[in-house]
């Protein structure tokens, strides 16, 4: 049974999931500036956690942009789709909804990964003990439960049984459902649905309570891997570049603070920011935390992060082959571990890390 303190703690981690550092809010495009002369970004966070975005700004990372925080919000798709029409400055998703808002002609562009999955920090997908299901093939007829559609997990069990040999009508017959990340343990264990998606909070306390087994996991799919990226439109790229690559030099850098510094300090850093910013927010999910899931040094994006999901869309037909390259949807040019400001095995401040 679930203690009523927990049950509250997992409610406001419904948010947990998708750690964006997001977009809804008012509709004006206008950029406006600071008093001394910085330019305010909009953005949504998520309740009882810290985005990159924000621990770069309290630990003074930032010199020409200052956050204008508007709300929380848990939909990475929603956010890009506020970002890209000017409701928000920055928006982060998936990146195969990022792919698919770039080729629905939205004029955006990635700038840097900021979530994904290692050995510490992964989504599993869940079965019951006692459940027939082994194989993807057992999965046809069956019900997949997820948070949202159209997003990480959808793209990521298609994926995984796609490359189990299901074919493209086969995996028609796997019924996704979405449930939400706080009732999904429940409706696996009810038999409501028969895989649970389960990341974080959600996955240590239900892999406690005993009694699931973990199907596939999208870390044993792709392994390190960097899955959702942060973007601008790219017209406010082209009318703030300055603001844009301070934004992005920052990010950066909270990053690899987190990448290079003890977990129980990165814990405590953000207990501190939660606390200090007064949202009425709980800070019990940040003691879950256990490594910041991006797999390029400072969130710098590969090829390979893009190039899956645009071969994911082609192969699915979603999207026409050559519509999109990598090099259209995302740059690295504003990252200082990619343009040679701070090499990749270097902290923050740039100095060389010391060996392990």
């Amino acid at each position: 049974m679930i203690r009523p303190r927990f049950a509250r703690t997992l409610a406001a981690a419904a948010a947990l999931l998708t750690f964006t550092s997001l977009a809804v809010g008012c509709s004006s495009s206008e950029t406006t500036t600071t008093a001394d002369g910085k330019t305010v970004l909009r953005y949504e966070g998520t309740t009882g956690q810290v985005s990159f975005p924000e621990l770069a700004a309290d630990l003074g990372y930032y010199q020409k942009v200052e956050l204008n925080w508007i709300g929380d919000t848990t939909s990475g798709p929603q956010s890009i789709q506020n970002a890209a029409t000017g409701q928000t400055d920055f928006g982060g998703a998936f990146n195969g909804a990022v792919l698919k808002l770039a080729a629905a002609d939205s004029p955006i562009t990635s700038v840097i990964g900021y979530y994904g999955s290692d050995k510490e920090t992964f989504n599993g997908y869940y079965v019951l003990d006692g459940s027939p299901i082994t194989s993807a093939r057992d999965l046809i007829g069956k019900k997949v439960g997820m948070n949202t559609l159209g997003a990480h997990h959808e793209f990521l069990v298609r994926e995984w049984l796609a490359r189990e040999g299901l074919t493209p009508d086969e995996i028609k017959q796997v019924e996704l459902t979405v449930v939400p990340p706080v009732n999904t343990e429940q409706a696996l264990r009810q038999g409501q649905i028969d895989v649970g998606t389960l990341g974080s909070v959600f996955r240590d306390k239900a892999v406690e309570r005993g009694g699931i087994r973990p199907l596939f996991t999208d870390e044993s799919i792709f392994g390190s891997f960097t899955y959702g990226s942060l973007l601008f439109r790219n017209d406010f790229i082209a009318k703030n570049k300055d603001a844009v690559a301070d934004f992005v030099q920052g990010t950066a850098r909270a990053i690899r603070w987190t990448q290079t510094t003890p977990r129980d300090d990165v814990i405590a850093k953000f207990k501190d920011i939660i606390t200090k910013r007064g949202r009425n927010e709980t800070t019990d999910l940040v003691g879950y935390w256990k490594s910041p899931g991006v797999a390029g040094p400072g969130g710098v994006i590969t090829d390979k992060e893009i190039q899956t999901w645009i071969d994911w869309l082609v192969r699915n037909g979603e999207l026409e082959d050559g519509k999109l390259t990598p090099a259209d949807v995302y740059t690295n040019e504003y990252n200082p571990y990619a343009n040679g400001t701070y090499p990749a095995d270097s902290g923050p401040d740039g100095q060389a890390l010391a060996a392990k």
